[in-house]
């Protein structure tokens, strides 16, 4: 005996190793996915951004009816 895992260990390790990498992706990618309320792209259009902009005070009404205007053009 070497007294060593052998080649076959390190396949073992390997594997669990890509399972561990595996399981990681996954969860990133779900949570970017639903975290974004289900739009591909990752990204909020722009009628979403401008509620958000008005939402924290940094437009005010008189410009966010100008903008959301626009954009339904």
């Amino acid at each position: 005996m070497t007294g060593g895992f052998g080649f076959g260990g390190v396949f073992m390790i390997l594997w669990w190793v890509l399972i561990i990498v595996g399981i990681v992706v996954l969860v990133k990618w779900l949570t970017t996915s639903f975290g974004t309320g289900g739009r591909s792209g990752g990204g909020s259009n722009a009628l979403d951004i401008l509620k958000e902009r008005y939402a924290r005070g940094e437009i005010d009404e008189q410009e966010y009816q100008k903008r959301k205007q626009d954009l339904s053009q």
